[in-house]
């Protein structure tokens, strides 16, 4: 299992576990954590799930993939280079503790 922390807008945080190969938008919405939808199921066809990554964690979640940055075009909130879909996450075991924070809005 993968712990994961998301941290709200208020700063409250909600810590979870996870198995490796899920992404953060699925572990998010098994686990019922405020501020991720997931509209569209993780098929990257909205920005629903969109988060940003904590800096101490950015190098290791990888760079944006192919078509997140249109995707990211039509998210609620102001997209920053720490902006990811969390669709586009896959936990694994060097992501064992991830910290992602969630935005003021998703709809």
């Amino acid at each position: 299992m993968v712990k994961l922390t998301f941290v709200a807008p208020d700063g409250s945080q909600t810590q979870i576990d996870a198995p490796e190969g899920t992404s953060v938008m699925k572990a998010a919405v098994a686990n019922d954590v405020d501020g991720i939808v997931g509209e569209c199921g993780g098929a990257m066809m909205c920005a629903t799930c969109h988060c940003y990554v904590d800096e101490a964690w950015a190098d290791r979640t990888g760079p944006r993939e192919d078509g997140e940055d249109d995707m990211l075009e039509g998210a609620a909130s102001e997209v920053t280079p720490l902006s990811r879909l969390s669709c586009q996450i896959k936990l694994t075991a060097d992501l064992d503790g991830l910290v992602v924070h969630l935005p003021e809005e998703q709809l």
